[in-house]
This record gives structure tokens, C-alpha cells and sequence, in this order.
């Protein structure tokens, strides 16, 4: 199957030569556009799904040994999920080379976190059929990277912290208030603030209220903790 030069020079960026590029192809087929003759890539991001879970969770229990399973869960939570998968999905530019329907395109789907990251996991799948299960461990250890080395940071659900750090001073848990909310329905973005009733308070930005929410909890634990 011969394919454009946009989906060659993608094949550069992942690392990965297709033998058999439709895999691709497939791969990179939203919904919105797939059909009977063009296939979609959700059974591949369901395989994709289970690939990335293995390889990570194999990278983590061979790279602490000590770790018990309590500790090894968040570390692998923090890995596979779908802000994760955007995230690597953006750094190798996926989102240029994803087929749309118009309508998905016309509202920014090329910039929209699920579907960046189901495409990656459909990616991920394409590899595994193209190439075998080694090959596409090797490429999401290769691109996700110092992600594996650094995830215990990632890991902490910094709410949760949070909230018991004001329990351990006999206060009640944190609050959280949307301050605003701006952009356009397909890409808002909210300004979330926390506050503790002892006073202290941060805000923080995102496209989602539950990461907005997590990053204003983690910039005032981080303060609260430097504080003391």
C-alpha cells in the first residue's frame, strides 16, 4: 500500500517502518470518518489498550523490584491513562496525520485528549500486529520514556493528599470552586481554585475540570509542604 508523504514522515517520528502501512492507516481512521470500506481504529485501540498495559506494567516490576502491589498500581495508572497517552500522542505530533470527519474536524479534534490518546493506543496495536509484541514493547518504553523513571511524582493523587494534610491539622477537607469557565464548548478551559479553611488557597488552569482541579491541589500541597 503506497501512502502520502504526511504519513511517512509520521513513520519517521514514531520509529517504526510499516511492512504493511493499512495497520497504519487504520490506525489513524477516527470514527467520524470510518466506514464498511474504511475501517476505524477502535478494535485496535482496545488491542492497544492491553499492549501498553503489559509493557508498562512489565517496565515497573522489573525496575523496582521491592515495590509492593499497592505501590506498583498508581505507578501503572499514572502511565496508561488517557492524559498520559495524549501527551506522548502530541510529543511525535499524532494528531497531524489523524483522519477526521468533517464535523470532528471543525471542532478541534486534532487537539482533543481522547482522541489523541485512543489513537496512540490504536497505534501502539498496529505495531504489535505489524511487527510482534517485542517491537512495540521496545517503541513504548522508547517513548514514554523518562515517564517510566520519574512516574512516582506523577503518581500522587495530589487531592488525595491534600485532603490528608488538612485531617491531620483537624480541618475539614479541602473545597474546590469553578472560577471560570472560557474557550469554545469543543476546547474550554476551566480555572479551578482550592481553598483550606485556614485560609490558604491556589488556582490552576486546564481543559478538564478533574486535571484543573488535581493541578491546584498539588500546587498548594506543594507550597504548604514547603512551608514547613
Amino acid at each position: 500500500m503506497k501512502v502520502g508523504s504526511d504519513i511517512e514522515a509520521f513513520m519517521d517520528r514514531l520509529g517504526h517502518r510499516f511492512a504493511k502501512p493499512e495497520l497504519l492507516v487504520r490506525a489513524l481512521t477516527h470514527s467520524s470518518i470510518g466506514s464498511a470500506t474504511r475501517p476505524d481504529n477502535q478494535r485496535l485501540e482496545f488491542l492497544g489498550d492491553r499492549v501498553l498495559g503489559l509493557s508498562i506494567a512489565e517496565a515497573l516490576f522489573k525496575a523496582d523490584r521491592t515495590a509492593s502491589e499497592g505501590q506498583l498500581a498508581p505507578r501503572f495508572n499514572a502511565l496508561v491513562r488517557k492524559e498520559t497517552c495524549a501527551d506522548v500522542a502530541r510529543q511525535i505530533d499524532l494528531g497531524a496525520v489523524l483522519k477526521l470527519g468533517r464535523s470532528e474536524m471543525m471542532s478541534g479534534g486534532r487537539r482533543k485528549e481522547a482522541l489523541l490518546g485512543d489513537a496512540m493506543e490504536a497505534v501502539i496495536a498496529a505495531v504489535h500486529l505489524d511487527a510482534g509484541f517485542e517491537t512495540a514493547r521496545k517503541l513504548v518504553l522508547r517513548l514514554w520514556g523518562e515517564r517510566v523513571e520519574t512516574v512516582e511524582e506523577d503518581a500522587r493523587d495530589a487531592k488525595t493528599a491534600l485532603q490528608e494534610w488538612a485531617q491531620a491539622r483537624g480541618l475539614p477537607p479541602p473545597a474546590y470552586e469553578t472560577v471560570s469557565r472560557t474557550g469554545p464548548d469543543h476546547a474550554p478551559v476551566f480555572t479551578i481554585e482550592v481553598h483550606l479553611a485556614s485560609g490558604e488557597s491556589e488556582r490552576a488552569k486546564a481543559g478538564s475540570k478533574r486535571i484543573a482541579e488535581q493541578s491546584a491541589a498539588k500546587a498548594l500541597l506543594t507550597r504548604l509542604e514547603g512551608d514547613t
